[in-house]
């Protein structure tokens, strides 16, 4: 009976740092930009324009449903490209140089 419970202790023991070691260092992925996370966001909305058009041909989406679905993805598909426009036009200024 000693051996039994010995055995589900480590067991327990065992799979519990399985689960909840972490390594010293984490790999995240890469860092996100406020750029990059907003091209990935106008390409969901694009996609879901495309997919609401076809839904709406297939005959699956109602007219007044589909205009107003259509012209808020449009919207926010303006304001993502006005501001990746934005972001993209300031551009960081170098440290001028002094001249002796």
């Amino acid at each position: 009976m000693m051996f039994e419970w010995a055995c589900c202790a480590l067991f327990l023991i065992a799979a519990l740092f399985y689960i909840f070691y972490l390594p010293g260092t984490l790999y995240l992925g890469p860092k996100k930009t406020r750029a990059s996370y907003l091209r990935e966001r106008k390409d969901a909305v694009y996609e879901n324009l495309r997919d609401l058009n076809f839904e709406y041909r297939a005959g699956k989406v109602p007219d007044a449903d589909y205009h107003s679905l259509k012209a808020s993805l449009q919207d926010e598909a303006a304001a993502l490209l006005a501001e990746i426009a934005r972001l993209e036009s300031q551009v960081p200024s170098a440290p001028s140089k002094a001249r002796s």
